[in-house]
């Protein structure tokens, strides 16, 4: 899998249940419609194990069988609705990509 990693932080003016309600709702139906996404999981952030980490509201790993099929998402109108919907909305974001690697399964 080829992923790319977004981690989030709501808008000063948002509560984190806004944030996760709107990310896992409105957001979410578009972000479905992203043509070759295989798999999305969403992490809601509830605590940071240390003071550094904390400010976080959530984690988005979106899979893709490459990064040609990445790219080809990125470029698609639907990637560009997800962004136009995101707009002026001020929060926070960190996003990589990378090749996944299982390292334990239990």
């Amino acid at each position: 899998m080829y992923n790319l990693v977004l981690l989030a932080a709501r808008p000063a003016e948002w509560t984190h249940e806004q944030f996760i309600d709107w990310w896992r709702g409105d957001h979410a139906e578009l972000t479905c419609r992203l043509p070759g996404l295989r798999a999305w999981r969403h992490t809601e952030i509830d605590a940071a194990l240390e003071q550094r980490s904390e400010g976080w509201d959530g984690i988005s790993v979106l899979s893709f069988d490459s990064p040609e099929d990445l790219r080809k998402a990125l470029d698609s109108p639907a990637w560009a609705r997800a962004v136009e919907q995101v707009g002026d909305m001020r929060g926070r974001r960190i996003a990589v990509m990378g090749h996944e690697a299982e390292m334990f399964s239990g």
